[in-house]
């Protein structure tokens, strides 16, 4: 038994802070100050805080120390483990009051959040099955195989309201239930793990913190609906989740959690990955199975359905990880238990990546229903700087803009639907004034273009012509006619597209359109940005009398757009300015400014 157990966070934004070396040094240094049968070091996934990367927790007091670097590591070790004193500089500033140090489940980020896909991230070994186990994995596909029907598994799916994670919602019972009342010799169970949404990384953490969650889900599923095979779609960019998902397949394996006759009930399944190139497009159901079949990610015109005819022509359920890390839990606690949380037509918790313009950069986990505000302020702490919040992004390209003005939405699929957004995946990018919300739309247009498979024209054409005409509004040569046009053929995209990427393209531009719309008129009258982000629209100028004739300025022009000589007042060239404001970063005296 050991005294102490520390924790390191051992996913994708801890490890790119160093955390790997970090572990090496803890260890070294443990066996140095000769504390190695007394103190154990863990590797877990993500703890959620990732801006404070990398994070340590110690146990039993769950001290919390963030963006701890290799030369913190003797103090730690000499003085918290082997002295007993904590080493306060390092501690996570909000778990530190006058009585002591607090839990971190009582800090503001932890404490609205109610963890069930994540509950074992941040916790345990994901390299470990033995781990997982421990904390009552494999318990519920055990629970099913010996106690269940296939139907009372998708009863109890159906109970629940468990609706699907992945962006559209659809009620996951429902699914696996028309999936299993297709007779055929073959079928196959999908799992979406390609996480295309810029933003989003609720996926990734899962399958690096929890890769066992999503195993047992598929054994379940595969036994709801008659499957023996199944296939877990996996970016190759995410490195960490992908060694360890094959380590957990090949441990489950072995201890005969997959393969034949499961738990002795004659129940046969098995997991293989297939790495995905990173075509957004393959996060569309039909385009994931083209694509594992061996062939160009592109969609195929539905129906079929997939629960009709998907892999390989047969029969096939598709749901993403988030919308797996549930079920397990379902099982072993009843569908009663997830439905009396959220919404009456959104149950359960829902996982939000926070990024952008936010104090606590993060994943978190909280109840459906839960409201725009708390999420940020509450939870995210704020908008940093002092700064005023404008807007949040959700759903990535396919979602919508929200506005200050529905600040206080309570967060479900319907709610966020009615005004003009989406759920997505779960990313949520949060805005202040500094953001242009026309180049917001832009930007999310142009990476549509980018990750269009082609296959349909309005998708193809389509997008590629709203994204020239909000360029052109960007950089002041828009008019009265191209907003008209741009609504117009927002509307025919949406409607006439192939898949759910080209129909959902135009969200961003309408949702902009509908909240902010002083700003297009702003860019195409008064040819301003508002918001100072548009470069074509912008000028820097020289205050006369604060201007030193430093020449600093000047030195620093990339394209010698400035000119004046030492201790006279420097002026601007606008023709030669290309606006890269290397000389307001520069000027001590606070002389030049944009407008």
């Amino acid at each position: 038994m050991y005294r102490s157990h520390i924790l390191v966070c051992g996913g994708t934004g801890c490890t790119s802070s160093g955390s790997v070396k970090i572990m090496e040094v803890l260890q070294t240094e443990i066996e140095k100050q000769g504390l190695a049968k007394e103190v154990c070091v863990v590797q877990t996934g993500c703890h959620g805080l990732c801006a404070l990367g990398p994070i340590m927790v110690v146990y039993p007091e769950a001290t919390f120390y963030s963006m701890v670097k290799e030369e913190d590591i003797p103090e730690i070790v000499s003085e918290h483990l082997l002295k007993g004193r904590v080493v306060s500089r390092l501690v996570y500033e909000e778990t530190i009051t006058d009585e002591g140090i607090k839990s971190l489940n009582e800090t503001d980020f932890y404490k609205k959040q109610h963890r069930i896909a994540l509950r074992n991230c941040g916790v345990i070994n994901p390299e470990n099955i033995e781990e997982y186990i421990g904390t009552g994995g494999y318990e519920a596909l055990g629970k099913v195989l010996t106690e269940y029907t296939p139907d009372q598994v998708i009863q109890d799916l159906l109970d629940s309201g468990l609706r699907g994670r992945g962006g559209g919602g659809f009620p996951t019972g429902l699914k696996w239930k028309l999936a299993k009342a297709n007779d055929a010799d073959q079928k196959y169970v999908c799992c979406n793990a390609d996480e295309g949404d810029p933003g989003a990384f609720m996926d990734r953490s899962v399958l690096e913190g929890d890769p066992h969650v999503v195993l047992e889900a598929m054994a379940i599923a595969g036994y709801a609906i008659g499957a023996s095979q199944g296939y877990i779609y996996v970016r190759a960019e995410y490195p960490i989740a992908v060694q360890r998902l094959e380590l957990a397949i090949n441990q489950a394996r072995e201890y005969g959690l997959l393969g034949k006759d499961i738990f002795g009930s004659g129940f046969n399944f098995d997991i293989g990955l297939r790495l995905g190139a990173g075509a957004f497009v393959c996060g569309e159901e039909t385009a994931l199975m083209t694509s594992i079949e061996g062939n160009r990610g592109e969609p195929r015109p539905r129906p079929p359905f997939p629960a009709q005819k998907g892999l390989f022509g047969k029969p096939t359920i598709l749901n993403n990880v988030e919308t797996y890390a549930n079920i397990p839990q379902i099982i072993l606690n009843g569908p009663q238990w997830f439905s009396s949380m959220g919404t009456e037509k959104s149950k359960g918790t829902k996982v939000f990546a926070l990024g952008g313009k936010i104090k606590n950069t993060g994943l978190v986990e909280i109840p459906m229903g839960t409201t725009l505000r708390e999420v940020i302020e509450d939870i995210g702490g704020g908008i940093p700087n002092g700064k005023k919040f404008k807007a949040a992004q959700t759903g990535g390209p396919s979602g919508g803009c929200i506005p200050v003005e529905h600040f206080d939405i309570p967060i479900d699929y319907d709610n966020l639907i009615s005004i003009g957004s989406m759920m997505g995946s779960g990313g949520l990018i949060v805005m202040d004034e500094d953001n242009c919300m026309v180049d917001i739309a832009k930007f999310f247009l142009e990476f549509t273009v980018d990750e269009s498979c082609g296959k349909c024209t309005p998708c193809r054409i389509g997008t590629k012509r709203l994204y020239e005409i909000l360029d052109k509004i960007t950089k002041g040569q828009g008019t009265f006619e191209d907003l008209d046009k741009l609504e117009e053929l927002c509307y025919h995209i949406k409607e006439n597209s192939l898949c759910g990427l080209g129909q959902t393209a135009p969200n961003p531009v309408l949702s902009t359109l509908r909240y902010f719309r002083d700003e297009y008129v702003s860019h195409v009258v008064d040819k301003k940005c508002p918001a100072g982000v548009c470069k074509a629209l912008l000028s820097y100028v020289i205050d006369a009398d604060k201007c030193k004739g430093c020449t600093l300025c000047a030195r620093v022009c990339p394209n010698n757009a400035i000119e004046g000589t030492v201790k006279e007042v420097h002026m601007i060239h606008q023709d030669k300015c290309v606006k890269c404001g290397a000389c307001v970063e520069k000027c001590r005296f606070g002389a030049i400014s944009k407008r």
